[in-house]
């Protein structure tokens, strides 16, 4: 049997070469993910924040400081609090579902138009708030806007980008994720030392600055060839295809969008045609890569990294500089993600990942375990141990940030055939935001019951998420969208779904073409 979990053997070579327009474009695209970043790191930050604990959510307020002899793991322990950092991502589920029509049936530069609006609408509410059920009709709105951009944006940068480029423009996403929670958590640090207590109302009001940034580009960028030859676009398709690659002639890869369009049409009912046994593999990629991507503890330290830390005993200031520190390692680690995805492919990044986070999971566990034990009380704490709780939190979120962090986004986005694309995807964000919800919901009652043993518990799934990576997911570096079926049919275990009456040519998407000839 052939290397585990491998499909080898490069894809067709499509004229053309990564454009400055196509670079641009993309970088435009990918500000989509400064409203899920920005959101991320505010949540954590304003709930640490006593100015907006007291006015929203008292009874945690007193807990925290005025209780003490509450638990310190216990100390935010509030279905209040959560569902208001939580209702998000039920919003975002909802939105995901129909997101999928209108990103089919009219193109991915709506979807993302609709989310960039509906973003802005959440954060003015969530800013002007004076009462709990604003704030979570503001979560709920903001949750929509997500919904319709995450659905969105991957597939606008997988479908634009060269396959040779297409890990590290597709990571762009990611990267813009990390930037927002980068600005947020180095917002909510100045905006939590203004004087009258209301710096909270900017940390939430200002979700509008990357809610406009996506509005607008939504409305200045191009549409995708596969998108306009979806919609019957074809004379225009092929002049963008021209224009993005950058030469004259691309009639093989504009033959082969056409192909993949007309079969696509055939299908009636994508959400019922995923179910068919040659899409099993890609069905099982979109429900379980998702799900493992929350499962690796990354949402617990970025959404409440600085309740986190001011649990385990730091300061409030020094909570929110640990956060920054760590939004900055995510930026940083990021990037080395975009720079070598192309170059050395994405199981090698999700294993690498994989064990580095595990490892830091069960460091942590022991400092906070040794020094917390089971009642939560560590007394003085001393610098040494501040320095390594933080330093490995860092390397646990380097470790996500060049693996499960971009590439959770990544590969399922290029992975499925035009005919599924939409419903595929959208079941994507769907089971993201199920499990987002979920994680983001239980997190404090499970820190709260399980403690120290929090860390365990993620560690476990991180193992798990490696075997099934080193296993069950194929190589898809440098392999075009169109071909991607080949990587299944070459599996040492997909292989029994697709057979060679799914995809004939060794498992091509593609058939040889019948030439369209458009001027």
């Amino acid at each position: 049997m052939p290397a585990v979990g491998i499909a080898r053997g490069g894809g067709k070579e499509y004229a053309g070469k990564l454009t400055s327009y196509v670079l641009v474009t993309c970088i435009i695209a990918a500000m989509g993910g400064l409203i899920f970043g920005y959101d991320i790191g505010i949540s954590g930050g304003v709930t640490s924040m006593d100015s907006f604990l007291k006015k929203f959510f008292p009874s945690v307020y007193r807990k925290k400081e005025l209780d003490k002899s509450t638990n310190q793991y216990c100390q935010y322990d509030s279905q209040t609090l959560t569902m208001f950092t939580s209702s998000l991502y039920l919003a975002a589920l909802m939105a995901s579902v129909v997101a999928a029509t209108v990103t089919r049936k009219f193109g991915r530069k709506l979807s993302m138009f609709f989310g960039g609006v509906l973003f802005c609408a959440g954060a003015i509410i969530n800013g002007a708030a004076h009462a709990v059920w604003m704030l979570i009709l503001g979560r709920i709105l903001l949750g929509f806007g997500i919904g319709f951009s995450n659905q969105s944006v991957p597939l606008y940068l997988s479908e634009m980008a060269p396959s040779k480029s297409r890990g590290a423009l597709n990571i762009c996403f990611q990267l813009s994720i990390t930037v927002g929670i980068l600005v947020a958590n180095l917002l909510n640090y100045f905006f939590a030392k203004i004087e009258g207590g209301w710096g909270w109302r900017l940390s939430l009001g200002g979700a509008v600055v990357p809610a406009l940034i996506i509005t607008v580009g939504s409305l200045i960028l191009p549409d995708t060839p596969n998108s306009m030859i979806e919609r019957g676009q074809h004379e225009e398709a092929k002049t963008q295809l021209r224009r993005i690659r950058g030469v004259d002639d691309v009639s093989e890869e504009f033959n082969d969008l056409v192909i993949a369009s007309d079969e696509s049409k055939k299908i009636e009912d994508p959400w019922k045609n995923l179910l068919q046994r040659k899409y099993r593999p890609q069905l099982c990629m979109a429900i379980l890569i998702p799900f493992f991507q929350q499962l690796t503890g990354i949402n617990v330290i970025m959404f409440y990294a600085p309740v986190l830390f001011n649990t385990i005993g730091f300061g409030s200031d020094a909570s929110l500089i640990s956060a920054v520190i760590t939004g900055l390692v995510n930026v940083a680690a990021t990037i080395v993600s975009m720079y070598g995805v192309d170059k050395w492919g994405r199981r090698k990044f999700f294993l690498q990942g994989g064990t580095q986070m595990l490892i830091c999971q069960i460091v942590v566990a022991a400092c906070i375990g040794a020094k917390f034990g089971l009642d939560g009380n560590a007394g003085n704490l001393p610098k040494w141990y501040a320095i390594v709780v933080v330093v490995f939190i860092c390397t646990y979120v380097a470790g996500f940030a060049w693996s499960w962090g971009p590439l959770g986004w990544l590969v399922p986005s290029e992975i499925f055939p035009l005919e599924i694309r939409s419903a595929a995807q959208s079941i994507n964000v769907s089971v993201n935001m199920i499990f987002t919800f979920i994680v983001a919901q239980v997190f404090l009652t499970m820190l709260c019951h399980l403690k120290f043993g929090l860390f365990i518990f993620f560690a476990f799934f991180v193992c798990v998420m490696s075997v099934f990576v080193y296993f069950f997911l194929p190589e898809t570096k440098g392999i075009p969208i169109e071909e991607m079926s080949r990587v299944w049919k070459q599996h040492w275990y997909w292989k029994r779904f697709v057979t060679d009456e799914d995809y004939p040519n060794d498992g091509y998407e593609m058939s040889k073409p019948t030439i369209v000839n458009i001027v």
